[in-house]
C-alpha cells in the first residue's frame, strides 16, 4: 500500500491529518505507530482545531524533522537543511493547493462554528479536500526524502 493511501486510511479511521501524515513516516525513523499517533494529534484541526497551518502540512514538517532534524550530537548544518526542506515544501504545497492555512483550505469555514462544521461535513470538505491535502503532503515528502 503506498503512503498516501495509508495516510488517507488513518483519517477514515477518525484520526486527524497531522496523525495521519506523520505516522506513515515515522516507523521508517523508529518510533512506534502509537507514539506517532499520540505525538501529531495536537497538530490536527490546524494546531488544536485553531485552523492554522495545516494538520498535513504540520505533520509533513515533523516528518521531515525526523529525517533532516538537528539531535544533541548532529552539526547546526541539519537545522538548517531542515529549513531549507520545509521552504520547499511550503512551495509545493502551496503550489497544489493555494495555501498551508486549514481555515483557507477549507473554504473558509470554521471548524469551530456549529453551522460552518455541518456545511464541511454536508459537502464531504473532509473526505474531498483533506484527504487530498493529506496525499499531496505525502508525495511531497517523499520526494524530499529520497
Amino acid at each position: 500500500m503506498k503512503k498516501e493511501e495509508k495516510a488517507v486510511g488513518y483519517h477514515r479511521k477518525k484520526y486527524n491529518c497531522s496523525q495521519a501524515v506523520f505516522t506513515v513516516f515515522g516507523p521508517d525513523f523508529g518510533i512506534s505507530e502509537d507514539d506517532c499517533l499520540k505525538l501529531a494529534s495536537a497538530f490536527g484541526g490546524g494546531m488544536g482545531r485553531k485552523q492554522h497551518v495545516c494538520g498535513a502540512v504540520t505533520g509533513a514538517l515533523m516528518a521531515l524533522g525526523l529525517k533532516y532534524g538537528m539531535g544533541l550530537n548532529d552539526p547546526e548544518d541539519n537545522k538548517i537543511a531542515t529549513y531549507a526542506k520545509s521552504r520547499e515544501f511550503f512551495r509545493e504545497f502551496r503550489k497544489l493547493n493555494g495555501s498551508i492555512v486549514c481555515r483557507g483550505l477549507l473554504d473558509d469555514l470554521d471548524l469551530n462554528n456549529p453551522d460552518d462544521f455541518r456545511q464541511i461535513v454536508d459537502q464531504n470538505l473532509f473526505e474531498i479536500k483533506c484527504e487530498k491535502y493529506m496525499a499531496d503532503a505525502v508525495k511531497i515528502v517523499e520526494r524530499l526524502i529520497k
